[in-house]
């Protein structure tokens, strides 16, 4: 089994949400799944979205196994072009602790350094993203807005990809350009 990564591909747009919402339904519930879904079909009919950043594992031509989108983040309608945010990551249930989310992680930081990104943030739980260098972003001005409820401080990250860059990057993170993601 030869796993490999590759950029979004018309003929997986479909496959990939049914991968996503089927990974976000076992997780947490059919709601959250269908919600995931609709975000990652937003952010493909808007500006935000980069198709190179636009990642899947696969196991063979027909079989995605992985996904990852890194889509470009303004904060304060500031930063589009050097800021990308990472969402939704999602692992096939079964294929879930063989390292995918981390190859296709690592391969996105590489792949938004060469197209000139300077940064990445995310949302989701610090022992997942920590080990891929990401930081509490509230330790470099990056705030959630009143709208976003996180567990704990922590669970808004960020990540430089060019060293330096976090130090004008700054600002309070609204999800309100996102239809999918609002009355939470």
């Amino acid at each position: 089994m030869d796993r490999y990564i590759t950029a979004m591909q018309d003929r997986y747009l479909l496959p990939s949400l049914d991968l996503i919402e089927q990974v976000f339904s076992e997780w947490d519930g059919p709601e959250e799944g269908r919600k995931v879904r609709q975000l990652v079909e937003e952010i493909r009919s808007k500006r935000y979205y980069l198709p190179p950043l636009e990642l899947l594992m696969m196991n063979s031509p027909e079989e995605i196994i992985g996904y990852a989108m890194f889509s470009r983040f303004s904060i304060e309608e500031r930063y589009e072009d050097e800021l990308l945010i990472l969402t939704p990551v999602a692992v096939r249930t079964d294929m879930q602790r063989k390292g995918i989310s981390r190859e296709l992680i690592e391969y996105g930081f590489v792949k938004a350094r060469e197209m000139g990104y300077q940064a990445v943030m995310v949302e989701g739980n610090p022992r997942n993203y920590n080990p891929r260098g990401f930081e509490t972003s509230a330790d470099h001005g990056i705030v959630a807005g009143p709208g976003i409820h996180l567990p704990h401080i922590s669970c808004l990250m960020v990540k430089e990809l060019v060293p330096g860059a976090l130090g004008h990057i700054h600002g309070t993170v609204d999800y309100a350009m996102y239809e999918a993601l609002q009355g939470e």
